[in-house]
């Protein structure tokens, strides 16, 4: 989003200044030359000799890797919605006078793209078709900007050999201007900060981020669309009603973890601050000479967004703060046009907080209404009984908005260690007698601290009678000289290792290493193997520069609810066997909650000529294993016998595969592995 909403203002200040500096027909052939050139990054692709590295900033390579990639095609594409409102106020067109409607019709195309691409593209095309249709309609867009342009210039034929007149260097004043950026701000800011915070409580869900996105774009759709029922006044009610729903979720009144409905709540109030935040700034949109310059705002606030929540938040707060933050600003969107901030306004707001938060529990020792949804209603009702009253007195809602938001800055968390990566929030704390390791929701880890001084016993799915450690303990196992573990977590495979195996781990996040490594939260790398290197970086491309030859590589690396998808595919499995000895056994750890990876390793299995076996391991209810976990593994290998093996044990199946076609990198559809589609099938 970041990438996108930069390269936004390049497109936007481009189409400002030739607007400005050039006539209409050479505005034309300029942009024109511009697509000529962007015709060279044709078909969209990633350089091969790309590669990650660890040691540098994961947010600076991805901005690279993006504009070499599809930069300059992207930059004259985004220069298409200014610059095709200022021609057609100039072509004498209906409407041509106030030509921002169109803005509305450019957000259907993106709306309809946002779709289309995961729902259509994705699951019919390969990435390799994908792009050669994108490049046939890179193409056709050029022979449609020349037609629009020629249509233009005939219109305005008396522009045609003559610079812009003067009223076009007319300008809005910079405090106008900084308006535009501010509220532009809001809806960027708070949509990247839904998305966070769903992908963080609930889980990254696939697709989940499209969902706010979509909102956000149909808010532009409805702001900038003629509607003449549609209006900041009458939009004040539902939108004090949002400010409400989404205080009241951030505030953790609600538990977020209890069900997918709660996440879907974000999406209207989501929907309903956009929508009151882009008609205000339609409301407040300057005559059509200026429009280039309203759209940089609205770009240079949209990026502000981005990097406020891509960049700044991750290095400044250690939890996710930046909704919190974002609300406070909706709130403030009330104030612009309402006149001075009464100190009768903050007077009122600060005495309808207490009683608020008294029962919501945030002041006081006990919370009057108890827990759960009795609490959540007592307070949705207090704070609706006081925007309603407080309704002449906007500056009050902002300050009962921040009273109960802002507490969340030093909420008192029992946490040993909690930090934020590129990757996500990493979260460390006790639990009774057992020690947690969370990404996201996602628990990577646990050790029981009355093991801390003692050689400690892996936990979790990695306990001594699951199905990793059946792989790692059998007399293959300890047999084999050389192991690597792609997934670092806390390191508790690394009990297993024997003195005279050589061990590596591969982790792409810097802070999972710090954590496994530091013996005051975990001590299983610290008492079990200390001086085994971890290889930082995508392991995909860590693995192909090695000169390593495994007996096991166990691939824990789709546990996580984001799955790396390109390190599940027909050429990533080929470079793990080419990692192998003759006999050597992959591992492949595929617990997930949304995901159901056999049948695609079944596809790649036979497409390689590998052999497979499976082993869905439960917990007894009357294990006396406390830190156990259910979990499901794949072992495959070249070598039938090594499968075989562990199939006469009787707790491996072998598994073959269904004869559809294998993942590739070219084409992998994760959605058809969701197991929801599993169950239908």
């Amino acid at each position: 989003m970041l990438f996108f909403q930069v390269v936004l203002i390049v497109g936007y200040i481009y189409a400002h200044l030739l607007t400005k500096l050039l006539s209409l027909r050479w505005q034309l052939v300029t942009h024109l030359v511009f697509w000529a050139t962007a015709l060279t990054f044709l078909p969209l692709s990633v350089s091969e000799s790309w590669s990650y590295d660890a040691s540098s900033s994961t947010a600076w390579q991805t901005l690279k890797l993006f504009a070499l990639g599809v930069g300059l095609p992207f930059a004259v594409l985004s220069a298409n919605a200014p610059l095709l409102q200022a021609w057609y106020a100039r072509s004498g067109g209906p409407s041509a006078d106030d030509p921002y409607f169109l803005y509305s019709a450019s957000n259907v195309g993106s709306l309809l793209a946002l779709l289309a691409f995961p729902l259509l593209a994705d699951p019919l095309l390969g990435a390799r078709e994908t792009s050669n249709i994108w490049s046939v309609g890179f193409v056709m867009f050029g022979g449609l900007l020349l037609i629009s342009g020629l249509v233009t210039v005939r219109g305005a034929n008396t522009f045609a050999a003559a610079p812009t007149s003067d009223v076009a260097y007319s300008t809005p004043k910079l405090k106008q201007i900084a308006k535009w950026v501010i509220i532009a701000f809001v809806p960027s800011s708070l949509m990247l900060s839904f998305t966070t915070k769903a992908s963080t409580d609930l889980g990254s869900i696939p697709l989940i981020w499209v969902i706010p996105l979509a909102t956000y774009l149909l808010s532009f759709i409805f702001a900038f669309a003629k509607l003449k029922s549609l209006s900041v006044r009458s939009l004040q009610m539902p939108m004090l009603m949002a400010l409400v729903l989404g205080t009241v979720l951030l505030t953790k009144i609600i538990n977020q973890h209890t069900t997918a409905f709660i996440f879907l709540l974000y999406v209207p109030v989501l929907f309903v601050i956009a929508l009151y935040a882009h008609r205000l700034l339609y409301e407040m949109r300057p005559p059509a000479e200026q429009l280039t310059v309203f759209y940089i705002a609205l770009s240079v606030g949209g990026a502000f967004g981005g990097l406020f929540n891509s960049i700044i938040a991750p290095l400044v707060f250690w939890q996710e703060f930046e909704a919190q933050l974002t609300m406070i600003l909706a709130g403030g969107l009330l104030l612009f046009g309402t006149g001075a901030i009464t100190p009768r306004a903050l007077a009122l707001g600060l005495l309808a907080s207490f009683p608020i938060l008294y029962s919501a529990g945030v002041i006081g020792t006990s919370n009057p209404f108890g827990d759960g949804t009795s609490q959540a209603v007592a307070v949705i009702s207090m704070m609706l009984a006081a925007f309603v009253l407080l309704r002449n007195q906007l500056a009050g809602i902002v300050v009962i908005i921040a009273a109960l938001l802002l507490p969340a800055f030093w909420d008192n968390d029992d946490s040993l260690f909690q930090d934020r990566s590129f990757f996500g929030t990493h979260r460390v704390s006790t639990l009774g007698n057992q020690r947690l390791y969370q990404n996201g929701t996602t628990l990577h880890g646990l050790q029981f601290e009355s093991e801390f001084g003692t050689r400690p016993t892996p936990q979790t799915y990695y306990y001594p009678k699951g199905p990793m450690a059946q792989v790692i303990t059998s007399e293959f196992g300890r047999q084999s000289d050389s192991i690597g573990i792609v997934g670092l977590g806390v390191g508790a495979l690394s009990c297993y290792k024997l003195p005279t195996q050589e061990w590596a781990f591969f982790e792409i996040d810097v802070m999972v290493d710090r954590v496994a490594r530091d013996p005051s939260l975990f001590t299983y790398i610290s008492e079990c193997a200390p001086d085994t290197p971890t290889h930082l970086g995508d392991a995909r491309i860590v693995l192909a520069k090695t000169d390593y030859t495994f007996d096991i590589l166990v691939l824990d690396a789709y546990s996580s609810d984001a799955i790396p998808l390109h390190l599940i595919t027909k050429e990533a499995v080929q470079m793990y066997t080419e990692r192998l000895a003759d006999d050597g056994v992959l591992v492949f750890h595929i617990s997930n909650r949304y995901y159901e990876l056999s049948a695609p390793l079944a596809r790649i299995s036979k497409a390689l000529g590998l052999h497979m076996a499976l082993q869905e391991h439960f917990i007894p209810d009357d294990t006396e294993d406390l830190g156990a976990s259910h979990s499901i593994v794949v072992i495959v290998s070249p070598d039938e016998t090594r499968i075989d093996s562990f199939v006469e044990n009787g707790k491996w199946q072998p598994v073959l595969s269904d004869g559809r076609e294998p993942w590739t990198d070219d084409k992998a559809n994760l959605l058809s592995a969701l197991k929801w589609e599993q169950d239908k099938k």
